[in-house]
Parts: C-alpha cells; structure tokens; sequence
C-alpha cells in the first residue's frame, strides 16, 4: 500500500530519534516505504532555509515526489467545494491519496477527515 505525506508528516519522519526509526522500520516492513510527495506539500513544508529545512528534507530526500497536474488539481477543488474545509495543499494531498489509492499520514486528522469524506477510499493514518 502507498503513504502520501503531509507536512506536519515530513517533518515528524525526519526527526532522528528511536522511535521515529522504529516508525519508519514498520511503514517499510507493511511495504509503504518511500512514501509519496505532492510537489504542493513542499512549499508548505520547506522555507528554503537549509538549516531549517534539514529534518524535512531528509524524508523529501527518501519520498517519491508527485507532481500536481491540472485533473489532480481539480480534483482537489472538488473536495475543498464539499467538504468547506481545509487548505488548497491539504486537499491535494487527499487527491493525491486517491489516484494513488493510498493512506495519508497526517498530523492534522480533522480537516484532512472532512476532505477525505468525499474521496473514494482515502484513510488516514495518525502520526
């Protein structure tokens, strides 16, 4: 099964401690290991600061990153019209999960949960 991230999910996989190793051991052991990237998530996870960008960019640098097309994005205004909730780069990420029929990792399961309702088969998975 594929992972898209979310920001805060970037940010969270890159931090270097035990239990974030652990984490990632387990999504690659389930086989959703490299996770996937919208090109959207980046400008909400990455300030162009190399310093302050290092955790996130350590999990960009192990993720697939996925493009934003003109349908994907259509998509995504889809859902942000029904749901009327969340950010333009939250609801990609939920279109993103559903081409690509996989599971978001979020730290923001509200506004993602009320996108995803109007998705086929989007789940989230809590970080």
């Amino acid at each position: 099964m594929n992972l898209v991230l979310d920001s805060g999910a970037i940010t969270a996989l890159g931090r270097r401690d035990r239990q974030t190793a652990a984490r990632i051991t387990a999504l690659r052991q389930r086989g959703m290991w490299p996770p996937i990237v919208s090109t959207a998530v980046l400008v909400d996870s990455l300030t162009g600061n190399r310093v302050r960008d290092a955790s996130a960019n350590r999990t960009v640098g192990l993720s697939l990153v996925q493009a934003v097309d003109e349908p994907l994005a259509c998509r995504a205004a889809q859902f942000r019209g029904r749901a009327r909730a969340g950010s333009a780069v939250d609801a990609i990420v939920v279109a993103t999960a559903e081409l690509l029929e996989a599971l978001v990792m979020t730290v923001n399961p509200i506004d993602l949960a009320r996108l995803s309702r109007h998705s086929n088969g989007v789940s989230l998975l809590p970080t």
